[in-house]
């Protein structure tokens, strides 16, 4: 029990303090505002609007960041969970940035419907991908988000511009001339949808809490929590006065408290904590690719260090695109001259074998090239396996990193040492995948721990490339 409160930051009793902490502060904005709009007399007016368009361009600028590093992180990852949460950020991002174009005397002369309105509409969308991604993406849903990722941020990007199009045309929703604040029936449905859309998304984000007791789902639920209160403002305070100006505060404090949360995390899979079950402790079937330099460490005791390196970075400069390019491998890792490769990590590669046999086909002939130049320099040879693996994030703060795990693994590194050199090894398992290929058996590998020893086969061609 010790050791499991150390991993999630301290003992039950602090974790309800710091819980019951994080409540307070996020009741207060509510608390704040109710009072203004009891007390009226104290809900002045600062109309500045250069501050305006800074603090809300700051929050635009501060989201759009955020939802880079996040869809970077959920696309390397296929991780459906952060990527929609990286699209709740990118919406509130664009339609926040539409919002500050709306600042009188900056941008533009007069106030436009269109574009105030941007920030309860952008809220509500927002909300729409916030509870989408604290939905259950297990399974297939997971790899289908992922897959549609391009589309969905096409969709995002074309209604922010369809939205800026309609506002400075002034066409209809956006073609009153009433003071854009007082389009009472647009702003009320959206700011309405907006506080039930992100109270849901905060609620499930703190189940995800529950379960783990890390930081960033926590920073996550509060975020959508100020969002919420951030949608109350928007639809009952007065333009100008201090209720207005704390909607603003509250988006700007909600997107900071996200990234200073991830920011503080160890460097490796910053968003771990968000992950869905199935990428941090998950299984699928994958094909491993294993490749090293026979000869290596002869070449490296008859060379300078200097002269180890250039060659390292001479082959890998070839050998990483012909297998993590075309064929859409994963660069597990790099260590010294020995590269492993993973295919359908993500779950959307059911031809995994395939490709890794033609992405080691790939790296033997872009490799080849380099030896026409540099004969005396030693060769890769290149072992596969294929079959269930478990993809894991290992470690803590200080060192995490997410790889795969197991006998398929294991598998795979004992074959590369049986491949002859410019050669591509696989197992049966793999070859029983490729009905098409060519191949020549080089007997069988004992491994220790495996009751049956593993036969394996030398790939001389494979016709079809992968679909």
């Amino acid at each position: 029990m010790s050791e499991r409160r150390a991993v999630h930051g301290g003992t039950p009793s602090s974790q309800r303090a710091g819980l019951a902490a994080v409540t307070v502060c996020l009741a207060l904005p509510l608390l704040g505002l109710g009072l203004l709009l009891w007390r009226p007399e104290i809900d002045i007016v600062w109309e500045d609007h250069p501050a305006h368009f800074w603090i809300v361009l700051a929050a635009a600028a501060t989201s759009a960041v955020l939802a880079s590093v996040m869809g970077t992180a959920a696309q390397r990852r296929g991780d459906a969970r952060v990527l929609l949460a990286a699209y709740a950020f990118l919406v509130t991002a664009a339609f926040l940035g539409l919002h500050a174009l709306a600042t009188p005397k900056v941008l533009l002369d007069t106030p436009n419907a269109g574009f105030v309105l941007a920030t309860p509409a952008g809220l509500a969308l927002g909300a729409v991908f916030a509870v989408w991604s604290g939905s259950n993406l297990s399974g297939e849903r997971d790899v289908a988000v992922v897959r549609r990722a391009p589309l969905l941020r096409g969709v995002i990007v074309a209604l922010a511009l369809g939205w800026a199009v309609l506002s400075l045309a002034q066409i209809w929703p956006f073609d009153t001339g009433a003071v854009p604040e007082q389009v009472d029936g647009l702003l009320t449905a959206f700011a309405g949808a907006a506080i039930v859309g992100y109270a849901v998304a905060a609620w499930r984000y703190l189940g995800i809490w529950r379960e783990r007791r890390s930081a960033l789902p926590l920073a996550v639920a509060s975020a959508f929590v100020l969002l919420a209160e951030a949608s109350v403002a928007v639809a009952f305070s007065r333009s100008w006065h201090l209720s207005w100006w704390e909607w603003h505060l509250l988006m700007l404090a909600a997107v900071v408290l996200v990234a200073v949360t991830a920011r503080a995390q160890w460097h490796e899979e910053r968003f771990a904590g968000l992950y869905l079950d199935d990428t941090t402790e998950g299984e699928r079937d994958m094909s491993i690719l294993f490749a090293d330099l026979q000869g290596f460490t002869t070449f490296s005791e008859a060379h300078e260090p200097r002269e180890v390196t250039q060659m390292l970075n001479v082959f890998f400069e070839v050998a990483v695109p012909a297998v993590a390019g075309r064929y859409g491998g994963d660069v597990d890792r790099i260590i010294g001259d020995a590269l492993m490769v993973t295919f359908n990590r993500r779950g959307d590669q059911p031809d995994h074998a395939r490709r890794a046999a033609l992405a080691g086909l790939a790296l033997q002939e872009a490799t080849a090239s380099v030896l026409e130049e540099h004969p005396d320099w030693p060769r890769f040879r290149v072992g596969i396996s294929s079959g269930p693996v478990s993809v894991s994030v290992l470690g803590t703060a200080g060192g995490r990193t997410h790889t795969v795990i197991g006998d398929t693994v294991n598998t795979a590194s004992r074959i590369e040492g049986k491949a002859p050199a410019g050669g591509v090894a696989v197992s049966a398992a793999t070859l029983a995948l490729l009905p098409d290929a060519q191949s020549e058996p080089l007997g069988f590998l004992e491994l220790k721990g495996k009751a049956q020893p593993v036969e394996v086969f030398r790939i001389v061609g494979l016709d079809a490339a992968p679909r």
